[in-house]
């Protein structure tokens, strides 16, 4: 079984529903995974869009998700540090936590990229993206991805 990330809200490739944008909710989609590779000690999550004017914008960063999960539900909290081991990156708005597609113009992708690891990182609450890959470039299993796109109306 291949390692596959999913979401009920949107396809690969497909739109991002406004509920999940900053002219909506803004609140984060529920995401699935499975045929997760043997060896697994945690997942680490990144959600970012290589279409920002500035570059490579992160909205989401996770890691330390334990390897029995098996997808995070809508509306995933935005605490710094969860009971399970979790701990959240810092996005580029400068919070914890899932900041949905706001793009200044014309349509943006935004990739959630899952990682499978062979270890828990040694980070703290607010590992910028570059942090975070960094510590894991050595321990990845397998990764997947699915990609979403939005437009502002």
């Amino acid at each position: 079984m291949a390692f596959k990330i999913e979401c009920s809200q949107f396809n690969d490739g497909g739109t991002i529903p406004s509920k999940y944008t900053c002219d909506g909710a803004n609140v984060s989609p529920s995401l699935k995974w499975s045929g997760a590779p043997a060896g697994v000690k945690s997942f680490a999550l990144i959600c970012d869009d290589p279409d920002a004017p500035i570059g490579d914008w992160v909205h989401w960063a996770l890691f330390n998700i334990p390897p029995e999960t098996t997808g995070l539900e809508e509306n995933f909290p935005s605490d710094k540090t969860f009971k399970n081991g979790m701990i959240s990156g810092l996005n580029d708005f400068k919070k914890y936590g899932y900041g949905g597609p706001c793009p200044p113009s014309g349509a943006h992708r935004y990739f959630f990229k899952l990682y499978a690891l062979d270890t828990a990182l040694k980070l703290g609450p607010g590992a910028s993206k570059k942090e975070i890959l960094n510590a894991m470039a050595k321990h990845i299993i397998a990764e997947t991805r699915l990609m979403g796109v939005y437009k502002r109306k």
